[in-house]
């Protein structure tokens, strides 16, 4: 998903120094490199403790590493800066409604069922499994863990992925995610990316499996406004659901093209 998760950036600098400024009290100061990032594990982890975290989170925690090619990945995000054409050659959009299409006709039964249960046609369900992951082929094989402490710890938006770490931490605790756990850069898992504060409120079932992730994704659209019949093209009543899903206009925008060539449309 994530990437709704993936904000739109001002100065890095700017950004940097207002997210150190706001830490106040005994919280866990961000950094920009990794030389500080043991001394923070250390003091996110006490804080962790005070919040009712268990050990087996915190002990997941204390074995994180500096993600430097989360890091990197994170400010290196050029692709939605591209026009809709440009954004839709570089993602494969020909590859991903052909072979969308065929999934539909040959994954029928899932499909209607999700349609029922939650209001949301099979189009941009299928484009978004595409988008994200390649229809679960490309998942990512970063430590997840390790991803989100870091962009909890980096000064560019350590709010947003404190909150990140803390339902990862939750999971762990609960078993439904370990240590090992393994996702893309940015600590997004499963076939269609999800963070894990949104496994926590959204998710339906196991994410690597196809169902489980497709009905996890239209649940997070019915969640957010998705009303059955409704059209979900730019300015239609269901293109909000999608503008929450992901915070990038051309993302939204080829979600919503995709989408509606998969199902049937020009």
């Amino acid at each position: 998903m994530t990437k709704g998760r993936k904000l739109a950036t001002a100065s890095f600098a700017t950004l940097a120094l207002l997210a150190c400024l706001s830490s106040t009290g005994n919280a866990a100061q961000c950094g920009s490199g990794p030389a500080g990032f043991e001394a923070w594990k250390q003091q996110f982890a006490e804080e962790a403790r005070a919040k009712g975290i268990g050990a087996s989170a915190v002990s997941a925690l204390m074995g994180t590493n500096y993600a430097s090619a989360t890091i990197a990945a994170d400010r290196g995000q050029r692709s939605f800066s591209l026009s809709l054409d440009q954004f839709l050659a570089k993602r494969g959009a020909s590859t991903i409604v052909a072979r969308g299409r065929a999934l539909k006709q040959s994954q029928g039964a899932l499909f209607a069922s999700i349609q029922q249960r939650y209001g949301v046609p099979p189009g941009p369900l299928i484009a978004i499994w595409g988008m994200e992951t390649g229809f679960g082929s490309q998942r990512g094989n970063q430590n997840m863990l390790s991803s989100i402490a870091t962009l909890a710890y980096d000064c560019r938006r350590p709010e947003y992925f404190t909150d990140q770490l803390y339902a990862a931490l939750k999971l762990i605790d609960r078993g439904v995610l370990s240590g090992a756990t393994r996702g893309s850069m940015h600590g997004e898992i499963g076939q269609t990316q999800f963070l894990p504060k949104t496994i926590l409120e959204y998710g339906t079932g196991n994410l690597d499996n196809a169902a489980g992730a497709l009905n996890s994704t239209a649940n997070f659209l019915k969640a957010h406004g998705w009303r059955a019949g409704a059209g979900y093209q730019p300015g239609e009543a269901n293109f909000a659901a999608i503008e929450a899903w992901n915070a990038a206009s051309v993302y939204q925008r080829a979600i919503a093209l995709m989408g509606r060539q998969i199902d049937g449309g020009e």
